[in-house]
């Protein structure tokens, strides 16, 4: 599943086609993807401007100016492609393997007239269809099933060591898990905790209130995850998010963070640390896969 990094990397390719274009016709192929469409979804899009393209956590947002926000899911394999007038088909750069186009899984397009006046497509495929599209008022998102629990975002100012001190605090689980709970951080996954525990020299397996004093504010240790965690994210985000299976960009390019992995997928790999040679191990936590090195981090 695409991570924080990957949504937003598609949040930055869809953003100069979408924001400031109206809605002249939204196609569905179908009634549903992993959900059913809102009532009256076509209705409520259609003749409205979208005056931004946002993100919460792995969630992509659409506003329409008259208050309703479009929340979009790429699921396991859905992707969006933009087709304008005046752009004709590019070459992506180096990283690039060809996505997939079949019309079949071609499930969801919207017809644009762009801020600038031209006719542009954004299309939404999904082989798979564990992605979704949904419709809150904007006022009301925050309350709403997807979002009402969801913690801090790992960039920004929103999150830091004491934010994660209070969330860790008198847990008892792994500190991995921990950080997978999207109620204490909010779009943080596998690859990316993993990658900045090994940062941060803290094993996998550590038990979650070690980081965090008995008053309540966070050890050196919480400090230098929560950097590390900002850290990865960023470089990531970058780096254009990690080319894993299905994750491409909208103009079809892939990101290439996955070069940079230091842990995540290198079992049996020495561990790129200076002064530090361990090898980087696999292990099973809640039924993921967690990459580490057993003897620089601790």
């Amino acid at each position: 599943m695409p991570e924080l990094p990957e949504v937003e990397t598609v949040r930055r390719g869809l953003a100069p086609v979408m924001e400031g274009a109206i809605v002249k016709r939204l196609e569905l192929r179908r009634a549903n993807l992993r959900f059913p469409f809102p009532d009256d979804f076509q209705t409520a899009v259609e003749g409205k401007r979208i005056t931004s393209v946002g993100r919460r956590a792995k969630y992509l947002l659409v506003d329409l100016a008259d208050g309703n926000v479009i929340i979009m899911h790429l699921g396991m394999s859905g992707s969006f492609r933009t087709q304008e007038e005046t752009t004709s088909d590019k070459t992506p750069g180096d990283f690039h393997h060809e996505r997939n186009r079949l019309e079949a899984h071609d499930h969801v397009t919207f017809h644009l007239k762009t801020a600038k006046g031209s006719s542009a497509r954004v299309i939404y495929n999904d082989p798979r269809r564990f992605g979704f599209m949904l419709m809150t008022p904007r006022n009301a998102l925050d309350d709403h099933p997807m979002f009402e629990n969801l913690g801090v975002e790992p960039v920004g100012n929103a999150l830091s060591a004491q934010e994660l001190a209070s969330k860790l605090m008198g847990r008892t689980s792994p500190l991995k898990a921990a950080l997978l709970d999207q109620r204490v951080i909010a779009g943080l996954g596998n690859i990316y905790v993993c990658e900045a525990l090994w940062r941060a020299g803290l094993s996998p397996k550590r038990r979650s209130s070690t980081l965090v004093l008995k008053s309540g504010r966070p050890t050196e240790r919480a400090t230098l995850l929560t950097d590390h965690i900002k850290e990865v994210i960023s470089d990531a985000i970058k780096a254009g998010g990690s080319s894993l299976k299905d994750h491409a960009q909208t103009d079809g390019t892939l990101g290439y963070f996955q070069h940079s992995f230091a842990v995540y997928d290198q079992e049996g790999e020495d561990c790129a640390k200076p002064q530090c040679n361990g090898t980087i191990s696999r292990i099973v936590q809640s039924g993921r896969s967690t990459f580490y090195c057993g003897k620089c981090q601790k």
